[in-house]
């Protein structure tokens, strides 16, 4: 605990919390804050001015290639048949099935990040919608992970494409890449998120952006710096 209140003390000189911050000023911030022993993962959190009982507000998802990964291995399952398995295999997939997988997850195993599946497994895939749902684990249309071309999304996800989405308070909370990366390389993976989130809008509505309350980032154990929103709005 003493350790805990020394670091406190030492990054509230450093993050003035009426003020709100252009985007390579507050990664420098982060950079700047004493170090844990592991490598913090560095997040978005948007809190967005909507109903999210809304059906229009609450399709606000969509996903990112981030341009240099999360910094994260991520383990993807394929859930698919035949020669899909093989090209999922090679793409890069950690574990591919089909019957054999689904009766794996339902006697509780959930040693993945990611899952995918080919359309014609989704009938099958129904029956681990209480499992994997509440984690965010279902494949959906909307996020690729339902799709034909398995390969293709592998790949994908390997090389740090993810998925973002409104929780059920009206926020949108998404990795961006591990504390360790360079300043550079934060700013790029971070105008890649908040370029996607802002300009994603949802069926018959308004673009995220003009919903945009507050924005901030920060590291695992840190505080939330606040970003300036205007430098991300278009026009």
């Amino acid at each position: 605990m003493k350790a805990e209140t020394k670091r406190i003390k030492a990054i509230i000189p450093l993050v003035d919390k009426a003020k709100t911050y252009g985007l390579k000023d507050a990664i420098s911030l982060l950079k700047k804050m004493p170090k844990l022993k592991f490598d913090e993962t560095v997040e978005i959190a948007v809190k967005l001015n909507v109903d999210p009982k809304q059906s229009q507000s609450a399709s606000i998802r969509g996903t990112v290639s981030l341009p240099h990964g999360t910094g994260k291995k991520v383990r993807v399952v394929v859930f698919c048949k035949g020669e899909e398995e093989k090209k999922a295999k090679a793409a890069g997939a950690d574990f591919v099935g089909a019957e054999d997988l689904i009766a794996k997850v339902q006697g509780g195993w959930s040693d993945f990040d990611v899952a995918v599946a080919t359309p014609d497994m989704m009938r099958d895939m129904a029956k681990l919608g209480k499992i994997l749902g509440p984690r965010g684990l279902m494949p959906n249309p909307k996020s690729g992970t339902v799709t034909l071309d398995t390969a293709k999304t592998v790949k994908e996800v390997k090389a740090g494409k993810i998925e973002f989405k409104m929780d059920k308070q009206a926020g949108i909370h998404a990795p961006l890449g591990k504390l360790s990366f360079t300043e550079e390389a934060l700013y790029e993976n971070a105008n890649a998120l908040i370029d996607a989130i802002m300009t994603t809008t949802p069926q018959g509505g308004s673009p995220t952006s003009q919903h945009v309350k507050t924005l901030f980032i920060s590291t695992t154990m840190g505080p939330g710096i606040k970003l300036d929103i205007a430098q991300f709005r278009k026009g």
